[in-house]
C-alpha cells in the first residue's frame, strides 16, 4: 500500500510538472514558426520548417534589448537593496537588544498584510514631488527594502550559536563586526533564495513601472511586451510576440537554475528547527 501511494504521489508531480512546463514548451514552438503556421486552421503544434526569424526582427526592429537592459538594472538593483537593508535589519532583530524591539518587528510585519494598491497613490504622489517619474529611482527605491527580507534573515540569524556571539564579544568584535565578519557569511544560502525570490518580483513587476515612467527610454520588459502586443492593432504576430516574451523569460530560469542550490538549501535549512 505504501509503495502505491508512493507510486500516485510521483506520478501527480510528473502530471503537475508536465501541466506547468506546457504553456513554456508551447511558446517556444510557436515562437520558431513562419506566420502562416501560426494562422493556420486547424492549428499546427511542431513548426515546419524551423525558422529564426521570429527572434533577429524582435532583437532588430523593436528595443528589445533596452527594454531588458532596464529590468536588468531595475531586478539587480533591487537584489542588492533588499539583501543590504533586510539583513541589516534582521540581525538587528535577532541578535540586538534594544527598547521596544517586539513591537517594531510585528509592526513590520504588519506591513506584509497591506495591499500594494493601496499605496500606490501616496507613493506615486511622494515621486512626483521630488522630481524622480520616469527615472530609475522612482523604479528601484520602493522595491529596495520590504518586511519579508527583514522576517528571512531574521529567523536565519536566530540559529545563531549564542556561545559563537558571546565568543566574538570576548575577542572584542563590535555589532558591525559580528554582523559583518560572521552572522553574513553564514547567510549565504538564505541571500541566495532571497535574490530569486526578488529577482523573479522585480523582473515581473508591471503595474508600478506603468504607473511610474513616461518615456518609452524607462520601460521595463513587462510594459514594453504590453505595447508590443497592443501595437498590433489588426492582426496578431503571435510566431513574434512568442519569440519576445521568450527572451523574457530567459533570465528569469537562467537566475533561477544557476541559484538553485542556494534556493534549495535555504528552504531545507529555514524548514528544520535547531
Amino acid at each position: 500500500m505504501q509503495r502505491l501511494m508512493r507510486g500516485l504521489g510521483q506520478f501527480a508531480l510528473i502530471l503537475g510538472a508536465l501541466v506547468m512546463t506546457a504553456p513554456f514548451v508551447l511558446m517556444a514552438l510557436t515562437s520558431l514558426m513562419t506566420y502562416a503556421q501560426t494562422m493556420a486552421y486547424p492549428p499546427e503544434w511542431l513548426p515546419h520548417p524551423v525558422t529564426t526569424g521570429n527572434y533577429i526582427k524582435a532583437l532588430t526592429e523593436t528595443p528589445l534589448w533596452r527594454d531588458a537592459l532596464n529590468s536588468l538594472i531595475v531586478a539587480l538593483a533591487v537584489v542588492v537593496g533588499q539583501v543590504v537593508t533586510g539583513s541589516m535589519a534582521g540581525f538587528a532583530f535577532a541578535r540586538l537588544r534594544f527598547p521596544g524591539r517586539q513591537a517594531l518587528f510585528f509592526t513590520v510585519l504588519a506591513t506584509m498584510m497591506v495591499p500594494v494598491y493601496v499605496v500606490l497613490v501616496p507613493l506615486f504622489a511622494l515621486m512626483a514631488l521630488v522630481g524622480w517619474i520616469d527615472t530609475y529611482q522612482a523604479l528601484i527605491l520602493p522595491g529596495m527594502t520590504g518586511a519579508f527580507s527583514i522576517f528571512l534573515f531574521r529567523q536565519w540569524f536566530l540559529k545563531l550559536p549564542p556561545e559563537l556571539e558571546d565568543a566574538a564579544r570576548i575577542d572584542g568584535c563590535t555589532p558591525w563586526d559580528l554582523y559583518w565578519r560572521i552572522a553574513l557569511p553564514t547567510a549565504l544560502p538564505a541571500i541566495g533564495t532571497l535574490a530569486i525570490f526578488e529577482f523573479l518580483a522585480s523582473w515581473n513587476t508591471f503595474l508600478w513601472p506603468l504607473i511610474v515612467t513616461n518615456s518609452e527610454s524607462m520601460r521595463t520588459l513587462p510594459v514594453a511586451l504590453a505595447a508590443f502586443k497592443g501595437s498590433m492593432k489588426e492582426v496578431t504576430d503571435w510566431g513574434l510576440l512568442m519569440a519576445a516574451m521568450t527572451v523574457a523569460v530567459a533570465p528569469p530560469i537562467a537566475v533561477f537554475l544557476l541559484g538553485q542550490k542556494f534556493f534549495l538549501k535555504g528552504l531545507m535549512d529555514g524548514s528544520v528547527k535547531s
